[in-house]
C-alpha cells in the first residue's frame, strides 16, 4: 500500500523541519522544499533513515516565479498526488517601515503571501477532485496584532489567517481541509535571521519548541479545526489582542517591541 505524501515548504529548519520529521514518523512520504540544498538533504536523509519515508527534495526559492512554478508543477502532478501541503516558508523584517529597503518588504510579501496563495491554489484543485487532502498554512499570533516595527510581517500573517479561514469554510462538504496555524514565540532561527527583537529578554515560559507547535497543529488538523493557536498562553494572547480596539492594541504592541529591541 502506497503511503500518502505530504509537502512541506521551508523544511530545512525550524517548524518546517519538525513538520517533515513528525509527518514522516506518522507514516507519510515527504516532499521537502527550501533553498538550502545541504540542510534540506540532511532532513530528507533523516526522514528516510529513522522513519522509512521516501523523501523527495525540491530546492526552490519561493521568492521567485521559477521557484514557485517548480512546486506548483509538483502539486499539479496527478500521477503523484500530494495529500497534505504545509505552507511554512516565510520570513520577517524589523524596523521602521519608511527606513527599510522596499525591495525587502516586497520580497517578504512575495514569500509570505503570494507564494502561499499560489501553492494553496495549485494543491486544492486536485484535492477537491479526489475528495480528500488538506492544507496547513502557517501564520502567527502576530496576525492578531498590528505591531510597530514589524508592520509588513504582521500584515502578511493577518492575510494568511483571513485567507485560510475563508477557504476552510469554502471547502465544507468537499472532504478537503484547510487550517491556519498561528504559533507564538518558538525556538527557531527566525528571530536571528529577521532581526526581530532580542529573544533573550522574553521569559522562557512564553516559548515553545518546534515539536510542541507541530504536535498541536497535527492534532488540531486531525480534528478538522480551522485554526490552531498552540499553547494556552498564545490562545489567551490571540483572543485578547483580537478583542481589543485597534488603537489600544497597537500602542501596547509598540511598548512591548521597544522593550525587547
Amino acid at each position: 500500500m502506497e503511503k500518502s505524501v505530504a509537502l512541506v515548504t521551508g523544511a530545512s529548519s525550524g517548524i518546517g523541519e519538525s513538520f517533515a520529521r513528525l509527518l514522516a514518523q506518522r507514516g507519510h512520504d515527504v516532499v521537502l522544499v527550501a533553498r538550502r540544498a545541504d540542510r534540506l538533504q540532511a532532513v530528507a536523509d533523516r526522514a528516510t533513515k529513522e522513519h522509512g519515508a521516501a523523501a523527495e527534495v525540491l530546492v526552490a526559492d519561493l521568492e521567485t516565479d521559477d521557484g514557485v512554478g517548480m512546486v506548483e508543477a509538483r502539486l499539479s502532478d496527478a500521477a503523484r498526488p500530494v495529500e497534505l501541503v504545509v505552507n511554512n516558508a516565510g520570513f520577517g523584517t524589523s524596523g521602521r517601515f519608511h527606513e527599510m529597503a522596499v525591495e525587502g518588504e516586497e520580497a517578504e510579501i512575495r514569500l509570505n503571501v503570494l507564494a502561499l496563495v499560489r501553492l494553496t491554489h495549485a494543491a486544492l484543485a486536485g484535492m477537491v477532485e479526489r475528495g480528500h487532502g488538506g492544507v496547513i498554512n502557517v501564520s502567527s499570533v502576530a496576525a492578531y496584532q498590528p505591531t510597530p516595527n514589524s508592520a509588513t510581517y504582521c500584515a502578511t500573517k493577518a492575510f494568511v489567517s483571513s485567507f485560510t479561514n475563508a477557504i476552510h469554510e469554502e471547502l465544507h462538504g468537499t472532504g478537503v481541509k484547510a487550517m491556519v496555524l498561528a504559533p507564538g514565540f518558538t525556538h527557531t532561527e527566525f528571530h536571528e535571521r529577521s532581526g526581530i527583537g532580542n529573544k533573550h529578554q522574553m521569559p522562557e515560559f512564553l516559548w515553545q519548541s518546534c515539536d510542541e507547535v507541530v504536535t498541536a497543529a497535527l492534532k488540531a488538523y486531525d480534528r478538522g479545526r480551522a485554526v490552531c493557536v498552540p499553547g494556552p498562553i498564545n490562545t489567551v494572547a490571540a483572543a485578547f489582542s483580537g478583542a481589543m480596539p485597534a488603537g489600544v492594541s497597537r500602542k501596547i504592541a509598540g511598548i512591548v517591541t521597544k522593550r525587547v529591541d
